[in-house]
């Protein structure tokens, strides 16, 4: 028993001096290294048993060495896996047969890591920007995602866009299920956001927040569909500037200093016909079995560059041209950066020339459609050429370019009535396929000074009646919540889905009208939800490596692709009082407390002076000769 003691005591002394144990020169740290612990290793092993007490159950002394018994053992522990990150970029150039430039940026932030269910707090942040991260992880966030747009999309002219936002600023969140006080997170998330992008969204309050029931879906990973965790707000006057940009190009690994978004030049992209950035945080599955999530942090910003607003006289485009920057470098923290150039409706350059030419072609199904396009790879360096630099051109030749295909799913809302009294709200959805019916959900926010008549609602398709299979109704309070209506239709084939309802407008007080009455009142824009046909088969796998502009929204079928539509803002008028009247009222009565006070005043602080008339020039020489005469005086 002795023997085979001192035989593990000496395997034991063996193995702690491979891994423990160093020459006295080896444990020096050199001059330009940090020092290293000397347990590292041992520290990967954990006994089966507490050290630190003999067979006998004698404890340890201080400074023994702890014996380990015949039924110790060694095993090695699992390294904890380090969280992971990873950040791509990409371009997409899609010419419009209108003449016009659709530029779409694409950046995603990819964590693998969980923020709400780790035992500590997570401090060390390497891509994922450490404002959101915190924010996620102090309001317990599932989805968050924000977007700033400016213009409106024209989808009769530019096609579907990649990711749609309604004009204005549009926030929606999906808590964990794990928030008590979700109306309080809202509030103060809206509040922190408002900081940390520069915008009006403190302005949200409950007289703009609903929650919808069948819309906003999450489009992450999780089974969280409580619609009580669900806040959507949407301010449609919101206006986009520099302010605006200047903190979202911060989020960015790489900011503004080094790949694709050394384009982001705020003169030139605010000088568009169209101007959208959003925010896109959501759980993601880091393989194909989902056994752990990552977070992803999406960044994408769409733009739109008129031809005639640019003030060019020809059809000619290029980076320069649009963004007065060219390419030099990709963005060294990026495992990928790519520029896109859409060809499909160019297969023998005779709508356009593009160069410099590259051999390399991709192939993405988008939004149903199968498209080509010309990849020039930033990490490839064959692509700046000899001068170092990537200045994309295209150079229109033919004159005459057609008209772009309508989309399937296209919509439009407008006022109608007269007065100041009564009105009617229009939406007009359209279902351009020729032979495909297909259901779509539609989500109206009314503000509650918009009295809805719920009963007047009607739905038509063709002339005929084309009654809901779902409707949810939400009525209004004043000054407390707006009108939420949902309401899902079947689209019959190429027709037009008229939706109308009528509403009253209500008398404001005097303090809620906005300096500018007179403008109007903006109502939000309407969200079609569907699940549109689609004319190839799309790919259902999500772990499939494909292009960032083509893989946001989740595909569950192969026969169509979802798809999210906002209808135009709307313009109302209210009964506005004539604000002039007050300043008369102002002006009267100052000008006549003036004049009375005045006077009072006047009255009340001015000394009188009793003052003996003096005489004419006649009387006093009348005095003289009486004087000289003896006479008495006059």
């Amino acid at each position: 028993m002795a023997a085979c003691r001192c035989a593990v005591i000496l395997l034991v002394v063996l193995i702690w001096g491979d891994f423990s144990l160093a020459p006295a020169e080896s444990k020096r740290p050199e001059a330009d290294a940090p020092p290293q612990p000397a347990r590292d290793a041992a520290d990967s092993f954990v006994k089966t048993e507490v050290p630190g007490a003999h067979d006998d159950g004698v404890p340890a002394q201080a400074g023994e060495e702890p014996v380990l018994g015949e039924a110790e053992t060694l095993q090695p522990r699992e390294p904890e896996p380090r969280p992971q990150d990873e950040f791509q970029e990409e371009l997409v150039i899609r010419p419009l047969l209108s003449g016009d430039i659709y530029s779409s940026f694409q950046f995603r932030t990819r964590w693998d890591t969980d923020l709400l269910h780790q035992g500590k707090k997570v401090s060390h942040y390497r891509l994922f920007p450490k404002s959101l991260g915190q924010v996620i992880s102090k309001f317990s966030v599932r989805e968050l995602h924000i977007s700033f747009t400016q213009g409106y999309w024209r989808t009769l002219q530019w096609g579907q866009p990649f990711l749609p936002a309604p004009p204005g600023a549009e926030l929606w969140v999906w808590f964990q299920d794990s928030v008590t006080d979700v109306d309080g997170a809202w509030k103060e998330l809206t509040n922190v956001l408002s900081g940390i992008f520069c915008a009006s969204l403190n302005f949200i309050d409950s007289t703009n927040t609903v929650q919808p029931s069948a819309s906003f879906k999450p489009l992450g990973i999780g089974n969280v569909t409580d619609q009580r965790f669900l806040r959507y707000a949407v301010l449609p006057r919101e206006i986009v500037c520099t302010e605006n940009l200047t903190p979202w190009k911060k989020l960015l690994p790489c900011g503004s200093k080094a790949g694709l978004a050394v384009l982001l030049k705020s003169e030139k992209l605010f000088h568009s016909s169209f101007h959208s950035q959003a925010v896109h945080i959501r759980p993601v599955c880091q393989d194909g079995q989902c056994s752990r999530t990552s977070w992803e942090l999406r960044q994408t910003l769409s733009v739109v560059f008129d031809l005639y607003a640019s003030g060019q006289n020809k059809k000619e485009w290029s980076l320069f041209k649009m963004f007065s920057r060219t390419l030099t470098e990709p963005c060294p923290l990026a495992s990928s950066s790519k520029v896109y150039v859409d060809v499909t409706d160019n297969p023998q350059g005779e709508l356009f020339e593009l160069s410099p030419a590259t051999s390399t072609l991709s192939q993405a199904v988008v939004l149903g459609d199968r498209r080509t396009y010309s990849v020039y790879d930033l990490r490839d360096p064959e692509s700046f050429g000899i001068l170092r630099s990537l200045n994309v051109l295209l150079k229109w030749k033919g004159q005459d370019n057609g008209d772009m295909l309508r989309p399937l799913l296209h919509a439009e809302r407008y006022v109608g009535g007269y007065g100041l009294q009564t009105g009617d709200i229009h939406t007009l959805i359209y279902n351009h396929h020729p032979f495909r019916a297909f259901p779509v959900l539609l989500l109206e926010t009314v503000p509650w000074y918009l009295r809805l008549y719920i009963h007047t609602l009607s739905v038509t398709s063709k002339g005929h009646e084309n009654k809901p299979s779902y409707i949810n109704y939400q009525p209004s309070k004043d000054r407390l919540r707006p009108h939420l209506l949902e309401m899902l239709l079947q689209l019959p084939p190429n027709s037009v889905t008229k939706v109308t309802v009528q509403f009253e407008r209500a008398l404001l007080k005097w303090t809620e009208y906005t300096p500018d009455p007179n403008h109007g009142f903006y109502v939000g824009s309407s969200v079609l939800s569907a699940l549109v046909p689609s004319v190839v088969a799309m790919d259902t796998n999500s772990t499939n490596d494909r292009p960032l502009f083509s893989s946001f929204f989740p595909c569950l079928e192969e026969s169509g692709y979802f798809m999210r539509v906002y209808t135009e803002p709307l313009l109302v008028n209210l009964p506005t009082p004539d604000f002039s009247m007050p300043y008369n009222v102002i002006c009267l009565t100052c000008t006549v407390v003036a004049v009375g006070y005045g006077s009072l005043y006047n009255l009340l602080t001015r000394t009188f002076q009793v003052e003996e008339p003096s005489g004419g020039m006649a009387k006093r020489l009348a005095n003289t000769i009486r004087r000289l005469r003896g006479v008495p005086l006059l």
